[in-house]
């Protein structure tokens, strides 16, 4: 499988790049998940970073790549599919 250098941004981990997997598009994974375990023994805490564009070129417009931006609220958004009533 390939991977790919990709930069954070924010939270913990801002400014460094960890070797990501790739899927079978040549995209890494929407979300990224850490677990951080807590020294006490208690549930491990989820650091969260969202795949986000990372910036384009300038002549022709074309996406340069992918970097994680932080979280913090820690939860993904619910998906919200066209054809579900809202308030359910």
């Amino acid at each position: 499988m390939r991977s790919e250098s990709t930069p954070f941004e924010g939270g913990p981990m801002d400014g460094r790049s960890l070797p990501i997997l790739l899927g079978p598009t040549g995209h890494p994974p929407k979300w990224y998940e850490i677990p951080v375990p807590d020294p006490d023994g208690a549930a491990p805490t989820v650091l969260l970073y969202e795949r986000v564009p990372a910036g384009q070129t300038k002549r022709l417009g074309l996406q340069k790549g992918w970097k994680y931006t932080f979280r913090p609220e820690g939860t993904r958004p619910r998906v919200r599919w066209p054809w579900a009533r809202p308030g359910r």
